[in-house]
């Protein structure tokens, strides 16, 4: 699914096939969880292959290892320069991009000494989730920031994302909304959530998420057309029955909800400005212009 016999990725300074690369059963990130990561992802346009965000995305990677205090020097530029050779190497266009920062043997629970940079990249038409998405309101709450760097996209977080998706699963919906401690919406097990309400958009503030990057170009798009856009503290209740609303991430790119907790979102989603933001940002991954879409939205 993700490499084959011609597969080739990078690992601490070397190009080796995928499936002869190995790493040490005795890591710190093994035994811990103690790895920090990115989800990227190239796509197919009109000038050719282009990584969507690569710095914004590498600038976090290097943010969070400072966050987890882990020895790490690579520069942005290196790692762009490096998964475009890879990318090429892989013949790919359409991919998801995964870096990755690992540490060596150290069972002590202490910083890392030493760290080795893996980027692996495949295939990819956007298969992470579906869309018009049936979600419950999670019984696992979103790790508490007094406990954990949360601003850091660290591996051993996502135990928390697996149980609340198998959960969700487990009962019939497609994804789980998460709380935070204090019972507000915080996110997804793995994206960042949205919902509409009298042609306004409203996510959860900062402090108990992960702000992602397409978050930030959610942002980016609302003001190019003229929507508004904003942070807010609200509950389940209150984003249940809004207009419209969608999880947004680099592997979800925008997926639209269908309803929380069997409740469903009021309009018809075609007609909705979330899906406008959607459209935007199809053409800005692709590096096409999106501007007829604010002359489309006055007549809404």
């Amino acid at each position: 699914m993700y490499y084959n016999e011609k597969s080739v990725l990078y690992y601490d300074g070397e190009f080796l096939p995928a499936s002869k690369a190995s790493t040490d059963l005795y890591g710190q990130s093994l035994h811990y969880g103690y790895a920090v990561f990115e989800g990227i992802k190239a796509y197919k346009t009109a000038s050719g292959t282009k990584i969507f965000k690569a710095e914004e995305h590498f600038d976090r990677l290097k943010k969070s290892a400072e966050l987890m205090m882990m020895p790490f020097s690579c520069s942005s530029n290196e790692m762009i320069e490096i998964t475009y050779e890879l990318l090429e190497m892989n013949g790919l266009q359409n991919a998801y991009i995964r870096p990755l920062v690992i540490c060596s043997p150290n069972m002590s629970l202490s910083k890392g000494r030493k760290s080795q940079l893996v980027i692996e990249a495949w295939n990819w038409d956007n298969g992470y989730m579906a869309d018009k998405m049936r979600v419950m309101t999670s019984s696992f709450e979103r790790p508490n920031p007094k406990a954990f760097r949360i601003e850091a996209k660290v591996s051993g977080h996502y135990v928390n994302s697996i149980l609340a998706c198998q959960e969700a699963k487990d009962k019939g919906y497609d994804e789980a909304l998460l709380l935070d401690s204090n019972g507000n919406v915080a996110e997804s097990s793995g994206a960042n959530v949205f919902f509409e309400k009298d042609g306004k958009l409203f996510t959860p503030a900062k402090g108990n998420i992960l702000p992602g990057i397409t978050r930030a170009t959610v942002f980016e798009i609302a003001e190019q057309l003229g929507i508004g856009c904003g942070e807010a503290v609200f509950t389940p209740e209150e984003m249940k029955g809004a207009d419209a609303a969608f999880f947004c991430g680099t592997a979800a790119e925008i997926v639209a909800l269908e309803s929380l907790d069997d409740v469903k979102f009021a309009m018809n989603w075609e007609e909705s400005r979330s899906a406008a933001i959607r459209k935007a940002y199809r053409h800005l991954v692709l590096n096409e212009d999106y501007s007829y879409l604010k002359n489309q939205l006055q007549y809404v």
